[in-house]
């Protein structure tokens, strides 16, 4: 081969070196990327007591108990730390349950030894409340870690009915370092409600009990009725009474009832961001892109000129 070809073949050999290295290089920061900010689907998001026995001590389970320290101080699973509920929400111009600022989020979930490849189980501490773990889950999805996360189903009654065991220690905690991804397709405000009142493949659904959707009972401080052409799946009819979620196909039928089509875009409130959350939390389990309008019922009341409807 003459000298020059043999020159040139080096060179080209060289080039697809230096390729090939900055593609290695890259891929981690690609993959970490796409990772980041994903929600989590069906496969992901619910977790039940079994699995949670099985994979108690993976290093890479956090298990957080969602509620107020009494709630946690009575008993909890075995390696659950506190998560208190009132760290995932602030009061802000005059609603009572908003989204906390991201780095402020960032922090209490680093503090909780939360890291970028924990795979997050929230449980309610009392009981089987789903909505304030769905809550949290809400909070960890808007922060771009939804797929990294997962509801227990049956919550801490369901663990405890079943004789597992429970604990008053407190373990040890090093905290984590976390990068947070902040999506903007979770939370919506009253203008975006407004302006897509009757739009056509956005769902409004009012998460509240049948009386306060139908105006036949007033909440405190706040006008009867509901948005205008807003269904109603109270947050109650999506949990057996075990405190589990009801199985895919009946969620689905729920959805069905209400008018909700398969492609539509689902937006939950309720009274003031709660029980809207596990609508929410359901709308993304099943599919749906879902929106969760966290200033609720309470927001859109104290606005007069925005309409309520009645349907009693």
């Amino acid at each position: 081969m003459p000298g020059e070809q043999i020159t040139k073949l080096r060179g080209t050999i060289g080039v697809c070196v230096l390729v090939f290295a900055a593609i290695i290089l890259a891929a981690p920061a690609e993959a970490a990327s796409v990772n980041c900010g994903a929600h989590g689907d069906s496969s992901t998001m619910l977790v039940s007591t079994g699995w949670l026995a099985e994979h108690l001590h993976d290093p890479n389970v956090v298990i957080l108990s969602v509620g107020m320290d009494g709630d946690y101080e009575k008993g909890h699973i075995p390696g659950a730390l506190l998560l208190r509920y009132d760290s995932v929400f602030t009061e802000s111009n005059g609603l009572t349950m908003e989204l906390r600022p991201m780095p402020e989020l960032k922090e209490t979930f680093q503090r909780l030894g939360v890291t970028d490849d924990s795979h997050i189980i929230l449980y309610y501490a009392d009981a089987h409340m789903a909505a304030p773990a769905a809550r949290a889950y809400m909070t960890l999805d808007a922060m771009g870690l939804g797929a990294h996360a997962s509801l227990l189903d049956g919550g801490y009654e369901l663990w405890l009915s079943e004789g597992r065991p429970i604990t008053t220690d407190v373990r040890a905690v090093t905290a984590g370092t976390l990068d947070i991804c902040p999506r903007s397709d979770v939370v919506v405000d009253v203008n975006y409600v407004k302006s897509n009142l009757n739009r056509a493949g956005v769902h409004i659904v009012d998460a509240r009990l049948p009386q306060f959707y139908t105006g036949t009972e007033k909440p405190d401080g706040q006008r009867r009725g509901h948005i205008p052409g807003a269904s109603n799946i109270p947050y109650t009819s999506v949990v057996e009474e075990n405190g589990k979620l009801k199985s895919s196909g009946e969620l689905q039928s729920l959805f069905h009832a209400a008018g909700i089509k398969p492609g539509d875009r689902v937006v939950s409130y309720c009274h003031i961001g709660q029980q809207a959350s596990l609508l929410y939390f359901i709308a993304r389990y099943l599919g749906y892109d879902a929106r969760l309008f966290d200033g609720s019922w309470q927001d859109w009341s104290r606005h007069a000129d925005l309409p309520a409807e009645e349907s009693r």
